[in-house]
């Protein structure tokens, strides 16, 4: 586990990847798989490892503008009150913004509805040299829409094929991806809900909806093992983050990011420029 910190017992792309006959309801939202440490000191180590990130995210731009046609392209799922905001904001925000393709999707538009469900993500992917962060994604149309019951069942088998023919397409096209399915415990995402009632600057937060989707969570269980046990594959698998202790699931899709970055296996573009000559030339200036 070379280059990890020394608070991670194990790697997090190994002990976090969904393996086949895990149940929705065994996940312990408030565990920290494969990390000794505690929420003290977990500051100091998330600021060393957002320097590496951000070292590696710039090693991505710098590539993508020589014309490797590599992405990376992070699927952020869960419950509302997960903590997706908090890694874009503490996480991915620790790299260059002119790198990074932000998309949060919410209800369909009128436009959108009148496409195929794809339509809308094939336009938000990540372009060459980017990481494109996806705030929820294409699986809310076999999370909420399976919920809700706003198409068949037979529809919804048939999106599990097609999203796993989507992401293969990606990933055959340069694009590496890392799907985090975020899991919070329902006493944990009432405090979350609870101070947004009680903090002014938290109200825009709070939806009214969140509610009544609580009194659904049996249903969202069942969708979410199926999505888990449909659609995490050998070259797109789920990796499955509890995220009761925010600080944990800051530091483990940090490290999730890292290492999808690590497997590109990239060094700088060299200068396609004579630098002695440059630096003469500078030295003249």
């Amino acid at each position: 586990m070379a280059g990890l910190p020394s608070e991670w017992t194990h790697e997090p792309h190994k002990v976090l990847k969904f393996r086949q006959g895990t149940k929705v309801g065994d996940i312990d939202a408030n565990s920290s798989p494969g990390y000794k440490g505690d929420r003290d000191g977990s500051d100091e180590v998330q600021e060393e490892r957002n320097e590496r990130f951000a070292g590696l995210q710039e090693m991505l731009y710098a590539n993508g503008k020589e014309g490797d046609p590599r992405s990376v392209l992070l699927v952020l799922q869960g419950m509302d009150t997960a903590g997706k905001g908090s890694i874009v904001k503490h996480v991915v925000g620790a790299a260059n913004p002119m790198g990074v393709r932000y998309t949060s999707f919410g209800v369909p538009t009128e436009e959108e509805r009148a496409h195929h469900f794809l339509w809308r993500i094939r336009k938000a992917l990540p372009p060459a040299g980017h990481i494109g962060v996806f705030d929820r994604s294409h699986y809310e149309d076999v999370l909420v829409v399976r919920v809700h019951e706003l198409v068949s069942r037979e529809v919804t088998e048939r999106r599990y094929d097609e999203i796993n023919a989507f992401e293969k397409e990606l990933v055959d096209s340069g694009t590496t991806l890392v799907k985090v399915a975020m899991f919070i415990s329902l006493e944990e995402q009432k405090g979350r809900l609870a101070e947004r009632l009680e903090r002014p600057d938290r109200y825009w937060k709070y939806n009214p909806r969140d509610l009544d989707e609580r009194k659904l969570w049996p249903a969202y269980q069942e969708a979410y093992q199926a999505v888990l046990d449909r659609t995490s594959t050998d070259y797109a698998p789920w990796f499955i983050v509890p995220s009761d202790k925010k600080w944990y699931s800051r530091l483990a899709i940090n490290e999730l990011l890292i290492e999808a970055l690590k497997s590109l296996d990239m060094s700088w573009p060299p200068a396609d420029f004579d630098i002695e000559a440059e630096k003469a030339r500078l030295d003249q200036a």
